[in-house]
């Protein structure tokens, strides 16, 4: 049996913490055995997790954007926690499923064709996480059938309030924010005060959420099942 540990980043809301809680549930019903752990603001940590799992594990980091919790955090955490029978997969995104999923729930905030589109990411000083909020809005992009904006939340410019003054001095009637958050918290609490006509949900417990997750988990199983062959051994059969 392979463990999934999923690592998210923590939050003090409480709806965010049930939302990450339900994630993991669904994702539980198609994989054996489910933890959560978190990198900031609440426990457990990563390391403390891992040292309570037992044989092959693979560690999903819950993140829309690899900055320096998935690059630093992550490791660091994994080092400490000893274990040896481990695979860290990709960050959940960017992915187009996760696109998919801004624009249903960009439909369901009231947006509309040719209303304008400000994605609202948490930001980052990390230029790779930046990059990859870009790939991001591309994706979306390529979704709607129009250009879409980058606004933060919190680190990095330019704020979501600001690019949302931005596109309606240039003439957009109506704009709508697509929050590439994955659950509720301070950051998407911002988002209803930026000024915008519409805010989406965040992307928080859907299909195509709980499916990326299984996938990462999936690709991480293959890894440890090819390195076993490698060794002479096979571990146990992997979920469907």
């Amino acid at each position: 049996m392979t463990t999934l540990v999923l690592v998210a980043h923590g939050t003090r809301s409480p709806r965010g913490v049930e939302m990450i809680a339900a994630l993991a549930e669904q994702v539980s019903a198609r994989v054996d055995t489910v933890h959560v752990a978190f990198v900031d603001v609440l426990g457990p940590s990563p390391a403390e997790v891992l040292r309570r799992c037992p044989g092959e594990t693979v560690v999903v980091p819950a993140f829309l954007a690899s900055g320096f919790h998935v690059h630093n955090d992550v490791p660091r955490e994994v080092a400490e926690s000893g274990h040896d029978a481990i695979v860290v997969t990709d960050a959940m995104g960017p992915d187009p499923r996760l696109a998919r999923v801004m624009v249903e729930r960009l439909r369901a905030a009231g947006w509309r064709p040719g209303d304008a589109v400000v994605l609202a990411a948490a930001g980052s000083s990390d230029h790779r996480a930046l990059l990859d909020v870009r790939r991001a809005a591309g994706m979306l992009a390529d979704r709607v059938g129009q250009r879409v904006e980058i606004g933060y939340v919190a680190t990095g410019s330019p704020k979501v309030s600001e690019v949302i003054e931005r596109v309606r001095r240039q003439g957009a009637k109506r704009v709508f924010v697509a929050s590439y958050l994955l659950a509720h918290g301070l950051f998407q609490q911002r988002l209803d005060d930026a000024g915008a006509d519409g805010v989406a949900d965040p992307l928080g417990v859907h299909p195509d959420v709980v499916g990326l997750l299984v996938d990462r988990f999936r690709a991480g199983a293959r890894l440890l099942d090819q390195a076993a062959l490698r060794n002479g051994t096979m571990s146990s059969s992997r979920p469907d």
